[in-house]
């Protein structure tokens, strides 16, 4: 295929110097319509048609399809436009531009995951488009580092074509098809303060507490007996990450606050995790019938994603790689495409070990073989 295209490094130096960060902190959220302008032009020119998805006034998603929409089926590459934030004083270089290193590409989302798009885009470049028998759709999101706001719109109103996905998230091109997902919630417990010198003048919020931390502990015990061996850590996992009250010692504690994560194994419905999670709670403070206890999520949470072992491209993947598939602990918009009937397999290149820290990079030696391997996968699922 012919056409006005920069070369890899080009296109992934000009996304680079995109800022897009996703934040929940308002004053670090940033718009991803810079790095979503781009991408439309590049692919424009090879061809695409193109829609963009508006999800707030500043973001957007973009869907661009190849190929004939008709004959259905197809291959769908799926990424996600945004970053993390940043903190300017412990990169070596300017995150928003690239710069080169020992072999490797360092700038801000370079490996999580705006290459992905740039060698993606490449491989589309190095095919003979007429050929096309089957669709080929190109998804970027955003908000995938934050409320996955852009993932959830797609999984609500779908896509044109595609009956297989590859997210290029970094794997060491190595496939992923399965992770955990994640629950953040907050428990409260609400006294009534008083003076310390007098128990029966309140209702202490951190005595019910406690009661409610010795439930949690023993609940986690329970999930450990859940296990899936794929995982390195095999069970469900509960983590208490923050606890927050009382003002003073001389005062009986009015409230108190503790912020927890869960990590679900395949199968465990989020929402059916989050009742049991309020009923131990509730059944904790059964004692003390002065206290109340408010159980919120601190956002929607993230399901769990499996593709089988035996699923056609879980199995060409490991072919294409000579890799076996594996599950990782950190998650994807997966379950958002595989919602749609999508088989869904996880695999890109740079590794999540660089991801969300200073000097993220992108090993220039993957950048070939990453190319070559998206063109295998969109000959056999889209010219096949």
């Amino acid at each position: 295929m012919s056409a006005r295209l920069p070369t890899p490094i080009e296109m992934i130096a000009a996304l680079v110097a995109e800022p897009s960060v996703s934040s929940a902190d308002p004053r670090l959220d940033q718009s991803n319509l810079g790095v979503v302008h781009k991408l439309a032009g590049w692919l424009e020119d090879l061809g695409f048609q193109i829609t963009l998805q508006p999800v707030t006034p500043q973001k957007a998603n973009l869907i661009a399809s190849l190929g004939p929409l008709e004959a259905g089926q197809g291959l769908v590459l799926s990424g996600h436009t945004d970053t993390v934030p940043w903190d300017a004083n412990l990169w070596s270089s300017d995150p928003f531009r690239l710069s080169e290193r020992e072999g490797r590409l360092y700038g801000l989302g370079v490996a999580d995951m705006k290459a992905f798009f740039a060698l993606a885009l490449t491989a589309v470049r190095q095919l003979d488009s007429s050929r096309l028998r089957r669709p080929l759709i190109v998804l970027a999101t955003c908000d995938e580092e934050s409320t996955m706001d852009g993932a959830r719109l797609i999984a609500e109103t779908g896509l044109p074509a595609g009956r297989f996905a590859i997210i290029g998230e970094p794997t060491e091109l190595k496939p992923i098809r399965m992770h955990k997902g994640v629950l953040m919630e907050a428990v409260e417990v609400i006294g009534h303060s008083g003076h310390a010198s007098n128990p029966a003048l309140g209702a202490n919020a951190l005595e019910g507490m406690v009661e409610v931390l010795k439930a949690l502990l023993l609940w986690r015990d329970e999930l450990r007996q859940l296990r899936q061996p794929q995982f390195e850590v095999p069970f469900p996992t509960l983590n208490l990450g923050a606890i927050a009250g009382g003002d003073s010692p001389n005062r009986i504690c009015g409230h108190c606050r503790v912020l927890l994560d869960i990590r679900l194994l395949p199968g465990m419905a989020p929402e059916a995790v989050r009742e049991e999670l309020r009923a131990k709670v509730l059944a904790a403070l059964k004692p003390f019938p002065k206290l109340q206890a408010k159980v919120e999520p601190l956002f929607r949470g993230l399901p769990a994603f499996a593709t089988p072992a035996d699923a056609p491209l879980v199995r060409l993947c490991e072919e294409l790689t000579g890799h076996p598939a594996a599950a990782v602990a950190f998650g994807t918009e997966a379950p958002y495409l595989a919602s749609l009937g999508l088989e869904t397999v996880i695999l890109g290149p740079g590794s999540i070990a660089q991801a969300h820290q200073p000097d993220e990079y992108l090993p220039r030696a993957q950048i070939e073989p990453a190319i070559a391997l998206l063109r295998r996968l969109i000959e056999h699922h889209c010219l096949g």
